[in-house]
This record gives structure tokens, C-alpha cells and sequence, in this order.
């Protein structure tokens, strides 16, 4: 990326169709399991993600709603399958807005891994020991009955007529996205819920058009791609999460992820969200995983198709997510775990690069404060940091 001034390609807008954003910061969709018992948003949602867009986010993903209520991951979810639910997210999309990001939902359909635990309850499969908490497990589907892990529930495998049927659910979930007052979307195709199970040999073992060749197990995938962008308005931007590699035998590829990039890009996907792994573990995140471990697969879908990336992974240090901008392996840069740790961190960013030595882009209310604070502190400005 070329810049023409001083302003770090971090904090550069960004300009996709109609859209923009105030820089290349995104906050990730982070369930936070505090939905109403019937998918709708709260005031948990507002007080979260109005915190996290005051500091100083170009774009924040409220976590992702479901499609309809057997793709909830547990009970507290939220949805985006019913009116009710739209309008309790009305609120909180307004809420960010407000704070100067824009708005973006996630489009999720948890397939084989819903019907699971709050994770400070287990994290498992429910079971009908669960049931004394009224969490009553309810049936998971996916392409084909194989568990998620060991011990989990067996999914019954879709029907075509079902699999239809859940594409157009996506369509219309992308047009409920849109009355809610959403700014950006995005669909969740990775760490192995419904789309990615999909796509992986190792979770689809059907016979039929869904299945069998790569072109059989990549078929959903664009037909969700259409759909949703034929419900979603054409000025503003789609956005297509992967799980780049199975990193596992035998499983989904880099070079798998670079041909369904091109095809999603057909379909009028405007940027591929680049993560990996979780088919066949809860988490995606292992111990010894370097800062930024999955660049590497938003600059190599970038190279190959010309489509827009967004790289995520432990990304934590503003001069290594300024680089991978500047150095054009990803367009955006995302994080979340980093942002529950620290709300501000972009805002923190902006004063290690030297963007904002003033405290401008804070709000008022804090700036005007903080910069009459930094000739207070020993050493100066440096400590006002």
C-alpha cells in the first residue's frame, strides 16, 4: 500500500463500494454468550460493543447471530432468524455507529457444533444432564452424521431439500442484517461449523452434488455467497470468513481456500476473512502459535485472486499490524481477544505509531484530560502512553 503523507497505512480509511471505515482496524465477531434465552441482544451487547467502538475501531463485528435456532452454538446466542431479535440489535448497531465504527454482523449456522455448553460450563455436546438448567439439547444437522469429537452428538445429515432450504435462510438473515442498520457482513465459513464442514473431505463424506469431488464439497459455500448477496445491499461490502487449512491429514488446503476465494469473488464476496484450523477441536488457538501465525494466508489469497483480505491471529503489537497493511499481505487487520484485554487498543495504537500524540481521535471527554495529564507524568509525554 502507497501512502502520500505521514499517516501510518493502519490508520488510512478504508473504501470498498459504498463503504467506508476510519481505518484498517477491525474488531472480530466474539460470542459472549449473554444473549436472551430467544436470540435477542441486550444490554450486555450495547455496553460492549459501544465500549469497544469508543476505542477507536474502523469497523466492529457484534459476535455472530444465527440463521435460525438449531445453528445457535448454546442457548445464550444471539439470533437473527426473527423480528424481535432485529429490533432488540437496532439498538446496539446504533450504539456503534454513534461512536464514529461501523456496524458488522456475522452470519452463523453451527452445524455439528451446536447444542454445545456455555464455555465456563464445559464447553461439550449438551446432554440430558444439562437439562436440570433447562438447556435441552436439540438436534445438530451437517453434511454427513460424523460427531465434531469424540463423544458429541451424531448430526443427521441434510436432506438437499434442507440444504436449500438453509440457503435461503441465509438470504434472508443478510436482508434482516440490513433493516437491523448493519454497515458490513459477514459469513462464517471456518473453524468447523456448518459451511466449513462442508468444504473439509473430512466432514463431508456425502455421495451426491454436495459432496464426493472438490467441486461437489465447494458447492454450498457459493450458493450461501449468493444468496446472501442478493439480499444484502449492493453499495455495501460482504465479507467471507475460512478456515484457510484443516492442518490436519488429508484435509482442506491453502490452495483449496485460493480456488473457493476465486469462486466466492465471482459471487460478488468482497473480502475473505483469513483464519484456519478448528474442525476437530472446540478452540483455534494452540500454545506456541507466533504473533500473527495466519498472515501468511491473507497475503497468499491476496497474491492469488486480487481480493481484498483481513488477517487475524494474535495480532497484538501496533508496529507489526501497521506492517502487515504497509507491506500489503492483508488490507485489514483484526483482532479480539486483544480488545477484551485492552477496549482501547486501537486508540492505543494510534499513540505508538505516532499518529495521534495529542489524544484527537479520543473522545473528548477523555483527551482533553489526558493530554493535560502527560506534562504531569515523570518522563512526559512518553509516559502518558
Amino acid at each position: 500500500m502507497i501512502r502520500t503523507d505521514s499517516t501510518p497505512c493502519l490508520f488510512t480509511p478504508f473504501e470498498l463500494r459504498d463503504f467506508r471505515s476510519r481505518n484498517r482496524i477491525v474488531i472480530s465477531p466474539m460470542q459472549q454468550y449473554m444473549a436472551q434465552a430467544d436470540g435477542r441482544a441486550n444490554q450486555w451487547h450495547l455496553v460492549h460493543l459501544a465500549k469497544l467502538a469508543v476505542g477507536g475501531a474502523g469497523i466492529v463485528f457484534t459476535e455472530a447471530p444465527a440463521i435460525e435456532a438449531r445453528g445457535r452454538a448454546t442457548y445464550s446466542d444471539l439470533g437473527i432468524w426473527d423480528a424481535a431479535q432485529v429490533e432488540a440489535l437496532k439498538p446496539v448497531v446504533e450504539a456503534i455507529a454513534r461512536q464514529g465504527a461501523a456496524p458488522g454482523a456475522q452470519l452463523f449456522h453451527g452445524g455439528r457444533k451446536a447444542s454445545v455448553q456455555r464455555p465456563w460450563e464445559g464447553y461439550q455436546s449438551l446432554s440430558t444432564a444439562d437439562e436440570v438448567r433447562g438447556d435441552v439439547p436439540w438436534p445438530t444437522v451437517a453434511p454427513s452424521a460424523i460427531p465434531a469429537s469424540p463423544g458429541w452428538q451424531r448430526p443427521e445429515p441434510l436432506s438437499r431439500d434442507e440444504i436449500a432450504r438453509i440457503v435461503d435462510r441465509y438470504g434472508r438473515a443478510a436482508r434482516a442484517a440490513a433493516q437491523a442498520g448493519f454497515r458490513a457482513l459477514n459469513i462464517h465459513a471456518a473453524h468447523g461449523y456448518l459451511i466449513h464442514t462442508f468444504l473439509s473431505p473430512l466432514s463431508n463424506v456425502r455421495d451426491d452434488d454436495y459432496g464426493g469431488s472438490f467441486e461437489g464439497r465447494m458447492r454450498f459455500a457459493p450458493e450461501v455467497a449468493e444468496a446472501v448477496r442478493a439480499e444484502w445491499p449492493s453499495g455495501l461490502p460482504v465479507f467471507y470468513r475460512l478456515s484457510c487449512i484443516d492442518d490436519l491429514p488429508g484435509g482442506w488446503s491453502l490452495d483449496d481456500t485460493v480456488a473457493l476465494a476465486r469462486e466466492l469473488g465471482r459471487r460478488g464476496i468482497d473480502v475473505i476473512d483469513c483464519s484456519s484450523r478448528g474442525l476437530a477441536e472446540r478452540g483455534t488457538l494452540t500454545p506456541g502459535r507466533a504473533q500473527g501465525f495466519q498472515v501468511p494466508f491473507a497475503e497468499t489469497v491476496r497474491r492469488e485472486t486480487g481480493l481484498r483480505t483481513m488477517a487475524v491471529g494474535l495480532i497484538t503489537d501496533p508496529t507489526f499490524a501497521d506492517s502487515v497493511v504497509t507491506e500489503g499481505r492483508a488490507d485489514l487487520v483484526a483482532i479480539g481477544r486483544e480488545a477484551l484485554f485492552n477496549p482501547h487498543w486501537p486508540l492505543h495504537a494510534a499513540l505508538a505509531l505516532g499518529h495521534d500524540p495529542d489524544f484527537r481521535t479520543w473522545p473528548p471527554s477523555y483527551g482533553w484530560w489526558l493530554k493535560r495529564r502527560v506534562g504531569a507524568l515523570p518522563g512526559g509525554r512518553a509516559a502518558g502512553r
